[in-house]
């Protein structure tokens, strides 16, 4: 009996230690046999423990007998695959084919590996890069006056225009050697990210040519002679640029692309039977079209004369255009909510273009789709991120300083629980996006190109700066709703749609794009079955499917592992942060383990599923922001004052994580099977809370005070303490609101002991004055903070015909 229970036992160790230490099939296959081998001799197969034996001895043999495990396991697998498995469209198989992956790939791997992360070298700015944010972008942002920009000019000043064309920042990615700044993505991040701070009008004018701009497309893909021709003029202003993806009928949507261009030949500047292309299209929200000079244009090319080759569809393909070409129609602007950056329809009607103007001549006709994703990543990856960061770390400034400054019942408002609320949730959506930014913007400077993540960092971000504007609104109150020169939040508040909308709508983002492409993309098996499906190769499937159940059986032990003891054992970070490196380990294998299972049960409807795949981005979100933030504080050297920062991100972070999951485990096939599925991850409930409220007091306080925490967490935004200007004027107040705090504690408690009789605060400072009990100094210090602070806290008003738009 005895012996039996340890033979029990030890194939019960052996089984987890082979799927936790992710042995190979050899390896396994040998531990399994030897322990076989071992209860044999030991006479130890007695009282049931000979089925165990059995039953290892003839999975062993479909295992490694091949053609047992071709004909009792892969062949019926590759008819069942052939049903269920998601049907890949072309414009699907060439987005994922854009790009790559990287640390979502580690996530969805279920053992992702925390020392290539923290060994990862963060991008910093060069020297270059640092003295063209702190000279020309400086000067850019203290030449905005946004009320200006939004109510009376409703566009940028002449002067803005051209000194964003002389400091060529409108070619931040475009190479040196064309005359362009040659920026990596980390300086393109911080200059979008600074002027987002002082007016998004001019942030989203400055970031178009920089994204999804012909600029991009043309360094990537262009024929030499267009990089010659349109680089140095992009990068000096010469040309202005715009990119028509999106119409009135398909959207953003290529596969269901209306607009059309035909291979034909036709006269054209002179000269006789041009080889070309007639194009007709109609375009809308195309942000610079009212002032652009080069069209840069997606369609679908068709070659009914087989001018070009064999093939008629030739498919999605992008041309660089002249706007002053015949047939080219530019509308009447769009006004985006008030924020008057230059968007507008354009539409053509047999425009003729010769067959040279596509961007990187025949030889990229037909690879228009899978040029956008690739060059999409810009934009999703570091303009709007950017902006919404830069967004983040002004509110964080700015209405932190207010709370810190405005009083009610005789104490700063960021003193009441109820603002702490909102206030440390601003200052900690601000420290993820931040972190989130930096950490992708490293990968793109290394080469990387991971689509999924550029996905999940817009959607994320965006929305985080919705939650983080929305708070601030709550916090500012009436002077946030009331527009005028001095309010600084009214124009991010009507900017948040904006960037929630474009490149891509989030709820499409999350709902089709970030799990619906990911688990794809990123599992490390699941493409390669679905190729072997298609193409019936039986080979191909039968070496991946079982190294594919080896996965699965690995995130089952380590999940079932990890949920006794919360990753106990596993050791990557430091004495600080290794707690929740140890959380990001359990999740991310029960991330692998439940993808693995709804593509199971789910098969090919799990497209179909949105809500579901929404839950499983939110999770794949939650967990690759929460590694940005590990990494994000690591690299700053653990700043003990910063911990309540990193505290709160991750805690939330993960807590949003495990949430998603569960909401994943209510809505799966088999509930039963599910039930199990989460007693194993889970096996003592809900393991992690939301952040307390004495965090949440913490995290708060570093809003309302100065210190080095907050001048980190706002770093890289444009600051001024000059009180005639609309922020300046409450870190003005703020700052003296600071000095004077010890001298306003002095009177309170002079007060208290009834030394002082006057009621207001004014009154009791020249009360406390006469009676000698402060200084004059001490008392105009007082009068000055107090006028500050009126003066902070002034909200705007006007004459009717004032607010008359000229």
């Amino acid at each position: 009996m005895t012996l039996s229970l340890i033979s029990l036992f030890t194939f019960i160790a052996a089984l987890l230690t082979i799927g936790y230490c992710r042995f190979n099939q050899k390896t396994g296959s040998l531990i399994v046999a030897g322990w076989a081998a071992l209860t044999l001799l030991t006479g130890s197969w007695h009282n049931g423990v000979w089925v165990l034996v059995v039953l290892a001895c003839v999975i062993l043999a479909i295992i490694n007998i091949s053609s047992l495990r071709l004909n009792l396991v892969s062949k019926p697998s590759l008819k069942l695959l052939k049903r269920n498995l998601p049907k890949i469209s072309e414009t699907e198989q060439q987005a994922l084919e854009a790009g790559n992956t990287w640390w979502d790939a580690e996530l969805f791997s279920g053992k992702p590996n925390f020392k290539n992360l923290r060994d990862l070298t963060t991008s910093s700015l060069t020297f270059e890069e640092q003295a063209y944010l702190d000279g020309p972008v400086e000067d850019l942002c203290k030449d905005l006056n946004d009320w200006e920009i939004c109510h009376r000019d409703l566009d940028l000043p002449p002067k803005i225009w051209q000194q964003m064309k002389h400091d060529r920042l409108f070619g931040m990615v475009i190479p040196r050697a064309y005359g362009g700044l040659g920026f990596s993505a980390t300086a393109h991040s911080a200059v979008v990210m600074k002027i987002a701070s002082r007016s998004i009008t001019a942030a989203v004018t400055a970031m178009v040519p920089n994204s999804l701009g012909p600029g991009e497309l043309l360094h990537r893909y262009g024929t030499k002679e267009q990089k010659d021709f349109y680089l140095p003029r992009l990068a000096q202003g010469i040309d202005i640029p715009c990119f028509a993806l999106t119409g009135p009928e398909a959207g953003s949507d290529a596969s269901a692309i209306p607009d059309t261009g035909v291979v034909c030949k036709q006269d054209f500047e002179g000269k006789k039977d041009v080889l070309g292309i007639r194009l007709n299209f109609e375009k809308r929200y195309i942000t610079l079209a009212p002032v652009a000079t080069l069209l840069g244009l997606a369609f679908r090319l068709t070659d009914p004369d087989q001018l070009l080759g064999d093939n008629n569809d030739i498919g999605i393909s992008l041309a660089l255009i002249p706007t002053g070409t015949d047939g080219i129609n530019i509308g009447k602007r769009h006004f985006p909510l008030n924020i008057p950056f230059q968007n507008g329809p354009i539409w053509g009607e047999d425009v003729f273009m010769p067959i040279d103007w596509l961007i990187g001549g025949t030889e990229q006709a037909g690879n228009g789709w899978q040029m956008l994703v690739e060059c999409l990543g810009d934009g999703r990856g570091i303009s709007l991120p950017a902006l919404a960061t830069g967004s983040g770390k002004l509110l964080s400034h700015v209405t932190g300083a207010y709370a810190g400054t405005r009083k009610q019942f005789g104490t700063a408002i960021g003193r009441f629980e109820g603002i702490e609320e909102p206030l440390a949730e601003i200052l900690a959506n601000t420290y993820i996006m931040d972190a989130g930014r930096i950490l992708t913007a490293t990968a793109i400077d290394q080469e990387q190109k991971p689509a999924v993540i550029t996905a999940l960092m817009k959607y994320q971000l965006t929305e985080r700066m919705r939650s983080v504007v929305n708070h601030a609104m709550d916090i500012q109150g009436g002077s946030g709703i009331c527009l005028g020169p001095s309010n600084f939040i009214g124009r991010l508040y009507q900017a948040v749609p904006i960037g929630i909308t474009v490149e891509g709508a989030n709820i499409l983002t999350r709902s089709l794009i970030i799990f619906g492409q990911g688990a794809i993309r990123c599992h490390p098996y699941l493409l390669t079955e679905i190729k072997a499906a298609q193409n019936d190769d039986l080979a191909l499937l039968d070496k991946t499917l079982f190294s594919h159940f080896g996965f699965v059986f690995s995130n089952l032990t380590r999940s079932v592992w990890f949920g006794f003891t919360n990753a106990f054992f596993e050791s990557p970070g430091t004495p600080v942060t290794r707690k929740y490196y140890r959380r990001l380990a359990r999740l991310s294998a029960s991330f692998a383990l439940l993808t693995d299972y709804a593509l199971l049960t789910l098969g090919g409807t799990l497209k179909r599923r949105e809500r579901l795949s929404g839950r499983f981005a939110d999770i794949l979100s939650s967990l690759y922001l929460c590694s940005a933030v590990l990494k994000h504080f690591e690299d700053q050297g653990e700043p003990h004052a910063d911990l309540p920062l990193l505290d709160y991100s991750c805690q939330s972070l993960i807590h949003d994580a495990q949430q998603a999951m569960l909401a994943v485990f209510h809505n799966l096939p088999i509930p039963l099977l599910g039930k199990a599925l989460r007693l194993f991850m889970f096996p003592f409930g809900k393991p992690y809370s939301p952040p307390s409220d004495k965090l949440m007091h913490d995290v708060a306080q570093l809003a309302i005070k100065s210190s080095a925490t907050r001048d980190r967490l706002c770093e890289g935004i444009y600051t001024t303490d000059d009180p005639t200007d609309p922020t300046g004027r409450i870190e003005h107040a703020f700052n003296l609101a600071q000095a004077a705090r010890a001298i306003e504690v002095r009177i309170k408690r002079l007060a208290k002991d009834g030394r002082l009789e006057a009621k207001t605060a004014t009154a009791r400072t020249e009360e406390a004055l006469e009676k000698s009990l402060i200084s004059t100094k001490d008392a105009a210090l007082l009068r000055e903070a107090r006028d500050a602070m009126l003066n902070a806290i002034r909200v705007d008003s006007f004459d009717p015909e004032a607010l008359k738009q000229p």
